[in-house]
Order: C-alpha cells, then sequence, then structure tokens
C-alpha cells in the first residue's frame, strides 16, 4: 500500500499505513448431501467479517510517518491498543483511500471488536516495533418480548383473548451519510425532530469527532433507537 492510505482504530491513526491488509467475509452457508442428487449448498446470510493486517511503529519520527497531534513513540499506540481491546466495545475501523493524484478512492467504515494484537521486536529491525492485529466485524443486536394468552371454550362459545405485546426494543439501525446530509436532517428522517440529533451524535462520537457539525459523505452512523 502507498501513502495514500490512512487507517484509523477508533480515533487513533496509525502512524504508517501497513503494507498488506486482509479482509476476509466468512460464510455459514451449509452443504448437504441429498439421495441420490449429491451435495447441494444452502445459502444463508454471510458471517461476520475478519480483518487482519501488520501496524508498523516508529520509535523515531520518521517523514513518512503521519501523526494528527505531533510525534507519538510506540507506547502510546500500544496503550491505545490496550485500551481498545480491554474497554469491551466496539469501535469503527476506517480505510481512506486515495490516489496519487489525490482522488478520493472507496472507503472502508465498519463496526469491530479487537479481538487480538501481537507485539513483535525483530533485531533486524532495530527498534521498531511490528503489531499483528486481528479485528472482527460487530453486530448490533437486541431482543423482543411478548405475553401471548390462549384461546378458551367457554359454554360451547369458543372465545380468544389477546394480550398486548411488551413493546420491544428497536434495534440500532445503520446510515450511510450522503451528500448534504447533517445530523439534524438525518435526526428528522428517523425520529422525525432534528432536534433528538444528539442522539445520533452520541452514539457515534468516535467516527464523527468533535464537532457534530461536521460529517462527511461515505460515512456509515449508528442509528440508536429513538
Amino acid at each position: 500500500m502507498t501513502g495514500g492510505y490512512d487507517f484509523y482504530l477508533g480515533r487513533c491513526l496509525l502512524p504508517v499505513p501497513p503494507g498488506k491488509l486482509q479482509v476476509k467475509i466468512n460464510s455459514t452457508d451449509e452443504t448437504l448431501v441429498l439421495i441420490n442428487q449429491g451435495e447441494v449448498n444452502i445459502l444463508k446470510t454471510a458471517g461476520l467479517t475478519d480483518i487482519e493486517f501488520d501496524a508498523r511503529i516508529p520509535q523515531d519520527p520518521y517523514p513518512w510517518a503521519v501523526y494528527k497531534s505531533g510525534f507519538q513513540g510506540a507506547e502510546y499506540f500500544l496503550e491505545q491498543f490496550e485500551a481498545l481491546k480491554t474497554a469491551k466495545k466496539p469501535f469503527q475501523f476506517i480505510v481512506c483511500r486515495r490516489h496519487p493524484d489525490g482522488r478520493e478512492l472507496f472507503s472502508t467504515n465498519i463496526k469491530v471488536s479487537m479481538e487480538d494484537y501481537r507485539i513483535t521486536e525483530d533485531a533486524a529491525e532495530g527498534i521498531e516495533l511490528t503489531v499483528k492485529i486481528r479485528l472482527k466485524q460487530y453486530r448490533d443486536y437486541g431482543t423482543k418480548t411478548a405475553d401471548i394468552s390462549f384461546s378458551k371454550a367457554q359454554a360451547g362459545i369458543q372465545t380468544q383473548r389477546e394480550t398486548a405485546s411488551s413493546p420491544a426494543p428497536v434495534s440500532a439501525r445503520s446510515y450511510t451519510v450522503v451528500k448534504g446530509d447533517c445530523l439534524w436532517t438525518i435526526a428528522k428522517k428517523f425520529y422525525g425532530s432534528g432536534g433528538k440529533y444528539t442522539l445520533i451524535y452520541e452514539a457515534n462520537r468516535e467516527v464523527v469527532g468533535g464537532n457534530p457539525n461536521l460529517i462527511y459523505p461515505g460515512q456509515v452512523l449508528t442509528i440508536p433507537a429513538g
């Protein structure tokens, strides 16, 4: 990969873009053997995506390394990785790609968890560190509850009564920002009130950053239940 790639783990920008990125979309399809018909493939929803890459962490401020707020040593990034692992919370993995002539290419923006990371120190690399990172896609989920009563027959006449179902919590949804969007209009679309934009902002601070007025096409936002 070239310097036209920016890798973010949450709000942490890797100083050197990895030379190789592996993204595996797992399958949950099931193969069955039918009598006299051989094998058939039962197609199911795709499984969770696995992401793997090696991150080079410089110990010196090389000119090709990129830092958001000035040079940070390896200790800073190791602390960031440990925080992502121990927080037990998902975060956004973002890859911004640019053509050598400056044109924006497609981006990757996916909610993930830190599965594991492995630190390697190699004498051949001097004081530099290499960290092998494995991420797994995270999908929001929720549960639904309902009360059910069975019908009863009385005096030869069968009657049926239904109890109202308990309101089921609405699972969070995702929304991809398009040109012209702002959090106010997105809140208006999903909640009927633009004033609820703070719900979306609080759920997406790691994606949006410190200014809720700055969102960009291609960002994937989590829309919490209203």
